[in-house]
């Protein structure tokens, strides 16, 4: 195996809002098989389980963007290679940011939320977010969802019963913060939300977009693509068609893997050059 060789890249992944960092269990264990190193750190006052922070959420109070950012910029700089990042929802904002500021070799963003420059905001985005933005007192701390606020956000693409099931395992309450910065990332001037989409000189990004996606509806990703048509950089973009929020858990993620999978292999030669 070569210095350069892309299979010695370690694999960084960054889950969302209101999702545990052990939801990617099984995408470690197939990254694994085929060589890859892994790590699915938390957000800065996650338990180490899902039954813990559901015990003590009191450590996500108030956490932003940029606390969320700095703590895996630290985690990059104590790796001896700079790893390829795959975040889902706000953790596909974290790793374009990563990726943009030199943390990252190649990234992968599900369903990402949108960056500062995103000006539209489809009807199932903003009754998503409803839970958190509809009380301006969550800016400073933790929300859940419940059972059927989940079902809408990201089972509506999937049966009751397996939305329940997902509900059940996977979901944590959520700092609010990050998704203030995010709606009125427009109007601040230095928006944690910000990504250098057209400067940047940086590794590959890969968007993937559900096409039956509430939480971040296709048309918000489209729009994320065309802000980075200027990029002196690779960016690439993937429809997951009749897929949901959920698509990185539900029963169907082996297919999501894949795609990820098959994008960094096809991006080997950038990477071994960089």
């Amino acid at each position: 195996m070569s210095e350069h060789d892309p299979q010695r890249y370690p694999v960084l992944f960054i889950h969302g809002l209101w999702i545990h960092a052990s939801a990617w269990r099984a995408w470690q264990d197939l990254f694994e098989e085929r060589g890859y190193t892994t790590s699915a750190p938390g957000w800065p006052g996650d338990g180490d389980t899902v039954q813990a922070t559901r015990d003590d959420p009191s450590g996500l109070d108030d956490v932003g963007i940029a606390a969320i950012c700095r703590q895996y910029a630290d985690i990059v700089d104590a790796m001896p290679v700079k790893p390829i990042v795959i975040g889902h929802s706000f953790g596909g904002l974290i790793a374009q940011e990563l990726l943009a500021n030199g943390y990252a070799t190649a990234a992968v963003a599900i369903d990402p939320a949108p960056v500062k420059g995103v000006k539209i905001l489809p009807f199932a985005q903003l009754r998503s977010a409803l839970p958190v933005l509809g009380n301006p007192a969550n800016r400073k701390r933790t929300v859940a969802l419940t059972a059927e606020q989940f079902r809408y956000s990201f089972g509506n693409a999937v049966s009751q019963e397996e939305s329940d099931d997902l509900f059940a395992r996977w979901t944590i309450p959520g700092p609010g913060r990050p998704l203030f910065e995010d709606a009125t990332a427009t109007f601040v001037r230095d928006s944690p939300a910000a990504v250098d989409t057209h400067h940047a000189v940086r590794g590959p990004l890969l968007l993937m977009s559900g096409t039956e996606d509430h939480v971040v509806p296709l048309k918000v990703t489209q729009a994320v693509v065309k802000l980075y048509a200027d990029s002196p950089s690779r960016t690439d973009f993937l429809e997951v068609e009749g897929r949901g929020h959920s698509l990185t858990m539900d029963s169907g993620w082996t297919d999501v893997a894949e795609l990820a999978l098959q994008w960094i292999a096809e991006r080997e030669p950038e990477l071994a050059g960089s």
